[in-house]
């Protein structure tokens, strides 16, 4: 089993190290988690423009740590699918969460976000919240 970890999930995990997020990982084994390049971007651009170093080398050695998987094929193809079946229901979602979801399917992996209002939308999609314990934000 593999867990794609979203950007809340990441945000908690560099809020509280020693939280719930951080439990869930020993648990489940460093090796068995991993993050999307999209994520990896949402992380960049929020310590970016919040403009503070320290976050910045916190995301920096974040990223170090966690795998962080290229979007390639058939990710795209699952996104243009997922992308048209939701606007056809007139329930879209972000484009940034619809690469973050179009990648854990291509992946297989289970996607671990706080966001799953949003993306429960997508009923192939394998979702956990592992804030839903009350330990994180």
């Amino acid at each position: 089993m593999r867990y794609l970890l979203d950007t809340n999930i990441l945000s908690d995990l560099l809020r509280h190290p020693l939280g719930s997020v951080a439990g869930r990982i020993a648990s489940a084994g460093v090796d068995s988690v991993c993050t999307s390049i999209v994520v990896a971007a949402e992380l960049r651009f929020g310590a970016m423009h919040k403009g503070s170093p320290r976050l910045t080398a916190l995301v920096d050695g974040l990223l170090q740590r966690v795998d962080v998987l290229p979007l390639a094929p058939p990710a795209d193809r699952v996104y243009g699918e997922l992308r048209a079946r939701l606007a056809v229901t007139g329930r879209p979602i972000g484009a940034n969460d619809l690469l973050i979801a179009a990648h854990a399917l291509t992946l297989d992996c289970i996607l671990v976000t706080a966001n799953t209002r949003e993306f429960a939308r997508i009923g192939e999609l394998r979702l956990e919240n592992w804030l839903e314990d009350g330990q994180g934000d």
